[in-house]
């Protein structure tokens, strides 16, 4: 199965509340979009930092996941965002994590998320821990 595939099939309940749908993925670069939607925005309409930040999270944990050995998992262990600039409602944004570090305890995956016309919206760099295997 091919690591898009087995994206879609993992199905993460909260990434489907926000909209992610994923475009491309290969343990070297995860992209996803997702439409700014009414009730994933502050005021003014435009989408909210935490959205941002999720939606962020999402792909920088699948990329990890593409790259962990059998039985492991992964949690996010840090953060840190960059909002440069607004995606108004019904914008579409594209995220495009890549790996800074693939290490076997930690992986760090930087995001970029712009807006259809390539404004970029934020710059997000996270860590994530690889959980062995139990057993």
């Amino acid at each position: 199965m091919g690591a898009l595939a087995r994206l879609q099939e993992l199905a993460l309940p909260f990434a489907e509340l926000i909209g992610v749908e994923y475009v491309a993925a290969s343990p070297e670069r995860i992209v996803a979009e997702m439409t700014v939607r009414d009730d994933l925005c502050t005021r003014p309409a435009v989408l909210h930092g935490g959205a941002l930040m999720a939606f962020a999270d999402t792909l920088g944990a699948a990329g990890t996941f593409l790259n962990l050995p059998a039985g492991a998992g992964t949690t996010t262990i840090e953060s840190k965002t960059n909002f440069i600039g607004p995606a108004p409602a019904g914008a579409r944004v594209h995220g495009e994590a890549t790996p800074l570090h693939r290490g076997r305890r930690t992986q760090v995956w930087q995001t970029r998320i712009t807006t259809a016309d390539g404004r970029l919206v934020a710059l997000v760099t996270q860590t994530q821990l690889v959980l062995a295997a139990n057993g």
